[in-house]
């Protein structure tokens, strides 16, 4: 897939999380998101600022930060936040038709997006089902890179076989899925585990710690 029809994806994925955000009431923003202790409102503003944060930006931001991942992250998300859920909601608004991804990478900034939208709904008991091209995407990308998460290690070595649509790579011990929920794993979210089956799945988890 090209540049530009990885765009597409990203623009239709924030395009749904804003749908989901609008339906939300203050209370809802403030509950905790798969990444505790971030909440719902410190995860959209992380997307937006990781929609929004150029290369030289990013990378300054890493420099000054000591090269900490967390540091860094909670840096850049700072700016996003504002003063308020409404705030946090209109910066993740103004980032939606931004084309700007840290080092060019365009799969891993859509893999932010579905990520972090199931780290949203997921808490909250809703259902956000991003589309299944955006989903097989980052799942070729995780098992292939670890630039945003430990995913290609993690799935080094196994099988990975999705059961809803037409993924498989890898050999050795197999793990089947849905591919949301594999994606989802491959991004160290435990909460998959017991849907995924397979001889690879008790590997799987230990590598996860």
């Amino acid at each position: 897939m090209d540049t530009t029809q990885l765009w597409s994806l990203v623009r239709a994925e924030r395009e749904t999380l804003c749908e989901f955000l609008g339906n939300l009431d203050q209370s809802h923003w403030q509950q905790e998101s798969l990444c505790p202790p971030w909440t719902v409102r410190h995860i959209v503003a992380h997307i937006a600022a990781a929609g929004s944060t150029a290369t030289g930006t990013w990378l300054a931001n890493m420099l000054r930060s000591g090269f900490n991942t967390d540091r860094h992250n909670a840096r850049l998300l700072e700016k996003f936040l504002g003063d308020s859920p409404d705030q946090t909601f209109d910066n993740f608004q103004n980032s939606c038709g931004n084309s700007i991804a840290a080092l060019n990478s365009v799969p891993a900034l859509l893999g932010e997006v579905v990520v972090h939208s199931q780290d949203i709904a997921v808490p909250l008991g809703i259902t956000l089902q991003p589309g299944a091209e955006s989903v097989r995407e980052v799942a070729e990308f995780f098992v292939s890179d670890n630039f945003a998460v430990n995913s290609k290690t993690l799935a080094k070595g196994l099988k990975i076989v999705a059961v809803d649509q037409e993924f498989a790579v890898g050999t050795g011990p197999e793990v089947r899925g849905k591919l949301l929920d594999i994606v989802m794993v491959l991004a160290g979210r435990r909460h998959g585990l017991p849907q995924l089956e397979g001889d690879g799945v008790q590997e799987l988890q230990r590598r996860l710690g």
